[in-house]
């Protein structure tokens, strides 16, 4: 007779199928606000509806985030009302930065970082008012982004050299079929 199968153990790839569906959210939010930083430099115009987007969708991923632990309809309005208001006095804030007088201070690709260091900073914040990990998380991941990006901009040229020698000497030391074909 057969040993009897634990029907109630998950396989193994779906929990981790599961835990990144469950991330995607944050994820998804960090890849469009370096998008918006590449795209901001790679066409030096500065995105203005690209950033209210963005603080709009944080918002109501914070919303989303938070909604679960709101113990009640009463809960909820509060949350919505404080992210909400949150939200808007950074949308004000970043409106202030897109300003044609704060634009003549700054090239767009710098507005473009100081944006993100915006939504860097509200994000983290909100994640403080909800306690929430991920939330933090996200705004801190988006703050360390706006130095690399700022490093890889200037270090373009380095790295370019640096793959070129990495590539020159794996062609280099790259084993040629057999030894017995030595000319």
């Amino acid at each position: 007779m057969s040993e009897p199968e634990d029907t109630f153990a998950p396989p193994a790839r779906s929990g981790i199928i599961s835990f990144l569906r469950r991330k995607l959210p944050y994820v998804a939010v960090l890849a469009l606000a370096v998008f918006g930083v590449a795209y901001t430099n790679i066409s030096h115009q500065p995105l203005n509806g690209y950033w209210e987007f963005m603080a709009v969708a944080i918002g109501f991923l914070c919303v989303a985030t938070g909604w679960p632990r709101a113990p009640n309809r009463e809960a909820r309005i509060r949350l919505m009302w404080m992210q909400a208001a949150h939200w808007v006095t950074f949308l004000v804030t970043m409106n202030l930065v897109l300003l044609p007088s704060f634009q003549r201070l700054l090239p767009a690709p710098a507005t473009s970082l100081v944006l993100l260091m915006l939504l860097a900073l509200g994000t983290f914040l909100a994640g403080i008012n909800l306690f929430s990990v991920q939330i933090c998380f996200l705004g801190l991941a988006m703050a360390l982004s706006v130095p690399a990006i700022a490093w890889l901009k200037q270090s373009a040229l380095f790295l370019l050299l640096a793959a070129v020698l990495l590539i020159g000497v794996g062609i280099t030391f790259w084993p040629r079929g057999s030894k017995n074909n030595i000319a």
